[in-house]
């Protein structure tokens, strides 16, 4: 579960920046949201905040689990407990994939989990791996897969060492129409199986809507953006 209540930043100078904003997002375990806006909005901003990336110049609560509230971490900045929290707490998947080109899939899978002193194997992660029919493919390195292929790969690193939260980065903006509804299905599932939250941005309102996203919608407002839920 996630919980965050008066996250902002300012981008820019004092008179000319721009301010992406959220008041309240809420999910629980098993639930995806979705933020949405046109391009510049601040969605990317918004999910590095949300990935203690980036620290907001503005929060009033953020907790991720039922007993770890994150807020004094994230307004001080203490990067030593944030990375620690990233690494083991979030799970990461860019638009471009982001595999690492010299390891095969199975090495890349297998990679969040060797970081955490993990076994490199467990029970779920071979149901996943067959779920998202990757087997044939864990011995290929990424440029020997199609874009689908390589972003269903991208999806289970992601979730490799079972998170409390999935950020995706507009995942389906390099798949056509048809693969882009069977990565979203398959996520779906994978989120409601292992009982974790996912957040992802989307310029596709079509998918989030035929998915039932809970859907945090970017409005502008006088030099900046709010995003509210719809």
């Amino acid at each position: 579960m996630i919980q965050i209540e008066g996250m902002a930043i300012t981008r820019g100078d004092a008179q000319q920046g721009f301010r992406v904003a959220l008041p309240s997002l809420a999910l629980k375990k098993g639930e995806i949201g979705a933020l949405t806006g046109l391009s510049g909005c601040g969605k990317s901003t918004l999910l590095e905040m949300i990935g203690l990336i980036l620290r907001p110049d503005e929060l009033t609560h953020f907790q991720l689990d039922d007993e770890l509230t994150l807020t004094q971490a994230v307004l001080n900045n203490e990067q030593a407990q944030l990375a620690s929290l990233r690494a083991e707490k979030l799970g990461f998947m860019l638009q471009s994939g982001g595999l690492l080109p010299f390891l095969t899939v199975m090495q890349n899978i297998q990679l969040p989990r060797k970081m955490l002193g993990l076994t490199p194997h467990s029970s779920w992660l071979a149901h996943a791996i067959d779920h998202l029919q990757l087997r044939p493919l864990l011995n290929r390195l990424p440029r020997q897969l199609s874009i689908g292929e390589r972003q269903r790969a991208a999806f289970i690193r992601a979730i490799a060492h079972e998170p409390t939260l999935l950020l995706a980065d507009e995942p389906t903006a390099a798949l056509d129409p048809h693969n882009a509804q069977v990565l979203y299905t398959l996520i779906v599932e994978m989120v409601k199986q292992l009982e974790i939250s996912a957040l992802v941005v989307s310029h596709d309102w079509s998918l989030v809507e035929r998915f039932e996203f809970s859907h945090y919608h970017a409005q502008l407002e006088g030099g900046g953006s709010v995003f509210i839920k719809q």
